[in-house]
């Protein structure tokens, strides 16, 4: 059996050395018989308990854990040594009621909700307490060969983004894809068919002005043309973003880094003093960066600079319609449920946070409708927000 915890990082333990501290129960064999009555959620239904669970938890603090018991040959119910009924009775009498046992992968893999373990939980000691309940279980209906082939992982919500790889902003085992129906998987190829089609038209019809806006940067700073900076795209995968340079070379990041510090945090009058002059309305863009070139100023007013980015739709970076994908800084000023807007759909050009608000948003009110357009997300969506694009860009409002 291998055991890996996310509360302190990756920690294998082999078979032998983990047995050796759990004592095997004095009673008998445990009894399989009534299992017909013992609860394994369909996956579907269990990934939709995380996420509700997940939802809970950013709203009360309480956090949770989320166990996963996996073996590709022990938990197929047709095997026939009767290992999967063992292993179902085995988590039934070491959960409580009130934890969630199903399928987290199909066939593979049983997850359990440990629910409310503590606001105050120390995340070894669950660890330890779960991992030696568990395994006490296990060990009194299992062989030592069947126990081998078993692997067993916990996984802490809210997790400490600190001790995660730098270019992952989460534990992504806590925020599964729920969205894996046959219907949604063909709506999400015809987007990404939409996306290639619409990239490559834009970028033709708009090829004059790409070279137009190109030759104007050259002539009027010194420097690239393109600005590429580090983004995270979906499900924190970072990747190289694209603009039309529109700020001088070797500008201090710092400024920006520290506004967006305050914004985030909703600290409206600190924003406000740095905005001078934004007539009241919060904005998450500095309304007069001096790093900005005064070309650059018309390209940021007009969006034109945003028009590189339809090569990172082409990669398939990004999409066309989507959330904004985030600097690393910022994403480390983020609030547990402000995450959601990184993990749940690929990042865009526009938005529903563009078309309805742009900048002049709360940086809240930006990721509740970015995460309204997820739960509603639909091709005739896409569309409609497309079409919006094109006045938001015009009436200018928001853009700096």
């Amino acid at each position: 059996m291998s055991v890996t915890g996310h509360f302190i990082g990756p920690e294998v333990i082999s078979p032998a050395e983990l047995l050796k501290n759990v004592p095997r129960p004095a009673r008998g064999p445990v009894s399989v018989e009534g299992l017909a009555g013992v609860g394994v959620l369909p996956q579907e239904q269990f990934l939709s308990m995380l996420y509700l669970e997940r939802k809970r938890t950013e709203r009360s603090r309480m956090p949770f854990v989320l166990m996963l018991l996996s073996s590709s040959r022990l938990l197929r119910a047709t095997h026939q040594s009767g290992a999967f009924d063992k292993v179902v009775c085995a988590l039934s009498g070491s959960t409580r009621e009130t934890d969630t046992r199903g399928w987290y992968k199909e066939g593979s893999t049983i997850g359990v909700i440990f629910t409310e373990i503590g606001a105050d939980a120390d995340g070894q000691t669950v660890t330890n307490a779960l991992l030696t309940k568990v395994t006490n279980a296990l060990s009194s209906v299992l062989s030592i060969e069947q126990i081998n082939e078993i692997s067993l992982s916990f996984h802490v919500f809210p997790d400490d983004w600190d001790d995660q790889d730098p270019g992952t902003p989460a534990d992504l085992t806590l925020y599964p894809d729920i969205s894996a129906g046959g219907g949604e998987k063909t709506a999400r190829l015809v987007k990404r068919m939409m996306d290639i089609a619409g990239s490559l038209l834009a970028l033709l019809i708009f090829s004059p002005v790409l070279f137009l806006v190109a030759a104007l940067i050259k002539l009027t700073s010194h420097g690239p043309v393109l600005f590429q900076q580090e983004r995270l795209g979906h499900r924190g995968k970072p990747f190289r973003f694209l603009k039309f340079r529109s700020m001088h070379l070797q500008t201090d990041e710092t400024i920006h880094k520290d506004y967006v510090k305050l914004f985030i945090s909703g600290k409206t009058d600190a924003v406000k003093s740095q905005n001078n002059g934004n007539n009241g309305n919060n904005v998450y863009k500095l309304t007069h960066d001096p790093r900005v070139t005064p070309i650059g100023r018309f390209l940021r007013k007009t969006s034109l600079d945003e028009l590189p980015q339809l090569i990172n739709v082409l990669k398939g970076e990004m999409s066309l319609v989507g959330p904004r994908p985030p600097i690393r800084y910022e994403v480390a000023c983020y609030e547990i449920w402000h995450r959601d807007r990184l993990l749940v759909v690929p990042p865009g050009i526009t938005g529903l946070w563009q078309v309805e608000g742009r900048s002049k948003v709360t940086f809240d009110e930006m990721v509740r409708l970015d995460l309204k357009y997820a739960t509603s997300w639909s091709l005739w969506l896409d569309i409609k927000i497309l079409m919006r694009t094109p006045r938001a860009v015009l009436m200018g409002a928001g853009a700096y």
